[in-house]
């Protein structure tokens, strides 16, 4: 797995969304891509990061991005996640952890003194032309949106 910096190109992936439907990174050429990895659904902060990107959707639009989230939960449970928190971006189901580990997003954590491997909860903000243009990796869950905005200043 390896340590992916910003200006090098983004690792392509395919995987599939909460609805069964394929999305690759070639979807968003000519878009800027919010791509954000998070542990697991209906968490508190998972479920804070996708709110605070949801209520300011319309505004990355407007912006030109696209939002897509990837997590190791299935598709069943990111459809359950979606409607839950009626959220209007794709969740991308990588339960063999393909994607996860192509953008560097798995490895050591620390909980209690214990160390196991897990999801590194990990943005990345890709160009149209499929640059890393920025990457977070202590995210402000509930301000994950100005977080961003502050570096594309």
């Amino acid at each position: 797995m390896a340590k992916l910096n910003i200006g090098d190109i983004a690792p392509d992936f395919t995987g599939v969304d909460q609805n069964g439907d394929t999305i690759k990174l070639s979807d968003f050429s000519g878009s800027n891509l919010i791509l954000y990895f998070y542990p697991k659904d209906n968490t508190p902060g998972c479920t804070n990061e996708a709110c605070d990107l949801r209520d300011n959707y319309d505004m990355w639009a407007e912006k030109g991005y696209k939002v897509v989230g990837v997590s190791p939960d299935s598709q069943a449970s990111h459809q359950k996640f979606v409607a839950k928190h009626n959220l209007p971006f794709p969740l991308i189901a990588d339960t063999e952890k393909e994607i996860i580990k192509a953008y560097g997003a798995w490895g050591p954590k620390k909980l209690y003194g214990r160390e196991y491997e897990g999801l590194l909860r990990t943005t990345f903000v890709i160009d149209g032309k499929g640059t890393i243009t920025q990457m977070f990796a202590k995210i402000k869950t509930k301000d994950h949106t100005n977080q961003i905005l502050d570096s594309l200043k």
